[in-house]
């Protein structure tokens, strides 16, 4: 008898919808179970990518198509760890394969880090993204913001502070998200980096996206872009500098805001007594690979809110092994192995939890062939081997636990009710952000139709440990 191979997919971000699309092309019988602690499919894609970058959000529909397979199933608010086990995973499935991204953040370790209005960009992100997680971002009385880091999050979250109120007007933004941003009165937004200009890891269109924003004015030092030698350095790199320096020149009469971007400077403390106040920057110098040194020059920004977007961090998944130090799965090509060295069998990793916070979403793609290329190795190697009965599979757990997920037709009532709100109100689409409507969505959206009502602005409790069955009648 031929066996059929089943695996188990944690995750429903790109990462690992990739590594599904991986696995339908590289074995014409595996069945593929994906689980998400979320209702929605798409992880960060559709709760990390700026509502103005609706290209980027695009590639959501490139990465539905594993779900279009009848091989392929969904399991939305199943939470490892709460919902089941990693034991219960390894022993129901041929192989099981870790996608949970990375969901911590890096710290400032600066004096002041704590005060309120100093919080990570991610939080700031899951807020406009209309993560049902996120808590409320209060802008009222923000004058002037500094966000520390040199990438694509610092940028997304400068520009949605410094834009105009009608270019986000179109997006998916939740409506009191929309809002709380019209009702904002930010004047000065500042993207500080330790190191120079040519270190810094923005991508250049969208660089270039924040310099030329409608009524910003960009403050840039022209000797922060000066005198750098570009003979070594790369094309992306060479296009910043060439922006950056444009944009040092540029002047936009009658401003609403001023975008500052300042190099070679380190926050040394967060000021402020009940809240943030300011910040202290020292400047810096380079003093080898990554590595800067201070030179004890201090200046004071005035600011009342601190956004760090300096990296992220994976996190520990119940039961399966971790380097604390890296935060990341240990894995050998995206084979999980033990503290010994050795393989776990039929554990891998793909993503951010695999190999650290970097790359962009295109990157999950042949990181995932990786690991998947490994997998079907493994496979073809124990041909016969699982035959033996196996343990029970998701639904079969969630039912023993009392519990029952949601499904890919649950996402697609979310969608539908998205889109009803989006066309009612002139917007493509309306995230739908808090939990009770979520969950109202899974248990009446069966069979149903999406739900007409709203609840902007209503708490609800997580529900990402799975629903209880007889909540879903």
């Amino acid at each position: 008898m031929t066996h059929t191979p089943h695996v188990a997919i944690v995750g429903a971000g790109p990462s690992g919808l990739f590594a599904a699309q991986a696995l339908l092309r590289g074995h014409e019988g595996v069945r593929i179970d994906v689980l998400d602690r979320l209702p929605a499919p798409f992880g960060l894609l559709r709760y990390g990518v700026a509502p103005d970058h609706a290209s980027m959000q695009g590639i959501q529909r490139a990465l539905v198509a594993p779900f279009t397979s009848e091989r392929v199933r969904f399991f939305g608010l199943v939470e490892l760890g709460r919902s089941i086990t990693r034991d219960e995973l390894v022993a129901g499935y041929d192989a099981v394969i870790y996608a949970a991204g990375a969901s911590e953040d890096r710290r400032l370790h600066v004096p002041g880090e704590e005060l309120p209005g100093s919080r990570s960009a991610r939080e700031f992100v899951a807020w406009y993204c209309g993560h049902p997680d996120a808590e409320a971002q209060q802008l009222a009385g923000i004058e002037a913001a500094v966000t520390f880091g040199v990438g694509n999050v610092a940028v997304d979250v400068a520009r949605v502070l410094a834009a105009s109120p009608a270019r986000l007007a179109g997006t998916d933004m939740p409506g009191d998200v929309l809002a709380e941003l019209r009702r904002a009165s930010v004047r000065d937004v500042w993207v500080v980096g330790r190191r120079g200009p040519q270190h810094a890891s923005f991508t250049t269109p969208e660089l270039r996206e924040l310099l030329g924003l409608d009524g910003v004015q960009p403050v840039i030092d022209p000797t922060d872009v000066a005198g750098i030698d570009e003979t070594d350095l790369d094309r992306r790199v060479r296009g910043n500098l060439a922006a950056l320096r444009e944009a040092a020149d540029r002047s936009v009469p009658d401003a609403h805001a001023r975008l500052h971007l300042r190099f070679w400077r380190r926050p040394v403390a967060v000021l402020g007594e009940d809240a943030v106040s300011g910040v202290v920057l020292e400047r810096t110098l380079p003093a080898g690979g990554t590595s800067v040194v201070g030179t004890r020059e201090q200046e004071t920004i005035a600011c009342q809110l601190v956004l760090r977007a300096i990296g992220y961090r994976g996190r520990p998944l119940a039961g399966v092994a971790f380097d604390d130090e890296a935060g990341v799965i240990p894995n050998r090509g995206g084979r999980v192995v033990r503290p010994d060295g050795t393989p776990s069998p039929g554990e891998y990793v793909v993503g951010w939890i695999k190999r650290g916070p970097v790359g962009v979403i295109g990157t999950n793609k042949s990181d995932a062939a990786e690991t998947v290329a490994l997998l079907l190795d493994d496979l073809a190697a124990e041909a016969g081997v699982k035959d033996a009965a196996r343990g029970p599979e998701v639904d079969a757990l969630l039912a023993s636990h009392g519990l029952e997920a949601s499904s890919f037709a649950d996402w697609e009532a979310i969608d539908a009710e998205e889109r009803a709100r989006g066309e009612a109100s002139g917007r493509s689409r309306v995230k739908v952000a808090s939990w009770s409507q979520l969950t109202d969505l899974v248990r009446h959206g069966r069979g149903g139709g999406p739900l007409e009502r709203e609840h902007e602005g209503e708490a609800a409790p997580a529900a990402e440990a799975g629903l209880a069955g007889d909540d879903l009648s």
